[in-house]
């Protein structure tokens, strides 16, 4: 059995661009809401000119701007109209769009959208019922003049701090992390928002910044330093509270191998044919191996440097021990798929021809539903036919 799609009937006015919100958007899609990207017009989202890399499933196959995987690995399911919000009419147009949609996503400079009367209060009076949510960078308040891009946010909100060699630089993440996680809390935002609404009838303000989210995904070390006074540091790819938890070197590279407990390392021990190790004072307890972490470290690497490192993630894992090797996302994706996770999909474009593969909305749902599977559209690609929507 098929089912509704969990959105289904859900309006989505995309006031946003680059990254954040057109992810808080496109998770709304694939669930099913419709989305309408509202773009500038001969420009369009940023992220239509960040390439390279540009897909391989360019419409022109010159590599021009609107195929740049980066705009399209965010705006799947969505339709594109381009409106200058500086002309009355085509402003009039996305005004009466903002009426009729459900939720309202914009990442606007805060009071941008309030001169040109698309702002919470504007809307909300035409539409009471609505969902508006603003991502920021720095929030409304002291920060709002603040421009928002995910590398600053990472530096000033102290995760580059945490991350990097213990010697080396403060270093980012290898992907936009903040901008992902906004997006994520984004969604939470309106689907809470959604659930109240029809509950009792009430719309909601959702406000969500890239600091707060970021801030809010520290976990264990922002309550290091809230619980303990303790001021987490950059410590590799070592955890600051479990041992072993880290890539450690076998015959042939690295391998990462993470015991959360007591009886997980009793099992590594037996499995490198030296029990003893789990009996030794130094490593006894987490407690005793966090605290003679080097010492740890030097043992297991011997006993590793008898076999590689796919031989020694088959041995762990067939005992209960935690391990893998550091493989590059192809080879993620196809673990991932080994594992029947089905971890991407085919996208189409409006003529039926694909437009390629994407990673799927990670969520399974039973009964399952349809999800759209449409490519990013073209810029103003359904222009016509929302105009002329908005003007009837």
């Amino acid at each position: 059995m098929t089912a509704t799609a969990p959105l289904d009937g859900v309006l989505v006015a995309d006031f946003s661009r680059v990254l954040a919100g057109p992810l808080a958007s496109m998770t709304l899609a694939d669930l099913g809401a419709r989305v309408v990207k509202v773009e500038r017009p001969g420009v369009g989202d940023d992220t239509r000119a960040w390439g390279p890399p540009w897909s391989a499933h360019d419409r022109s196959g010159t590599g021009d701007a609107q195929s740049a995987t980066y705009f399209e690995g965010a705006n799947r399911n969505k339709e594109s109209v381009a409106l200058d919000l500086k002309d009355p009419a085509d402003l009039a147009r996305a005004k009466r769009l903002a009426a009729r949609s459900d939720v309202v996503i914009e990442n606007f400079l805060p009071g941008t959208l309030d001169r040109l009367g698309l702002g919470y209060d504007d809307v909300t009076r035409a539409n009471p019922g609505v969902i508006y949510v603003s991502i920021t960078g720095f929030g409304s308040a002291g920060g709002a003049q603040l421009p928002g891009y995910d590398f600053i946010v990472q530096a000033i909100g102290g995760l580059m701090h945490i991350t990097g060699d213990p010697d080396g630089d403060p270093m980012k993440v290898g992907v936009a992390l903040v901008d992902v996680l906004t997006g994520k809390d984004a969604v939470i935002g309106v689907l809470a928002a959604l659930r109240r609404r029809a509950a009792t009838g009430i719309g909601s303000r959702v406000e969500v910044s890239l600091l707060s989210s970021l801030q809010g995904a520290l976990a264990n070390q922002a309550a290091a330093h809230l619980g303990a006074d303790v001021s987490p540091t950059r410590m590799g790819n070592m955890h600051p509270s479990i041992a072993p938890y880290e890539l450690l070197q076998c015959a042939d590279g690295p391998l990462a191998i993470a015991c959360g407990n007591d009886a997980q390392f009793r099992r590594l021990a037996d499995a490198l044919g030296n029990p003893e190790l789990a009996q030794d004072d130094r490593f006894r307890t987490n407690a005793d191996r966090v605290a003679n972490r080097p010492a740890l470290r030097d043992a297991l690497e011997a006993a590793l440097a008898a076999a590689t490192a796919t031989q020694w993630q088959e041995r762990l894992t067939a005992v209960g021990v935690p391990a893998g090797q550091a493989g590059d996302i192809a080879e993620g994706l196809a673990y991932a798929e080994r594992l029947g996770l089905e971890p991407t999909i085919e996208v189409r474009a409006a003529d039926g021809s694909s437009r390629g593969r994407q990673v799927r909305h990670p969520v399974l749902w039973q009964p399952p539903f349809e999800a759209p599977r449409r490519a990013a559209p073209a810029l103003d690609e359904h222009g016509d036919a929302i105009r002329s929507w908005l003007d009837d």
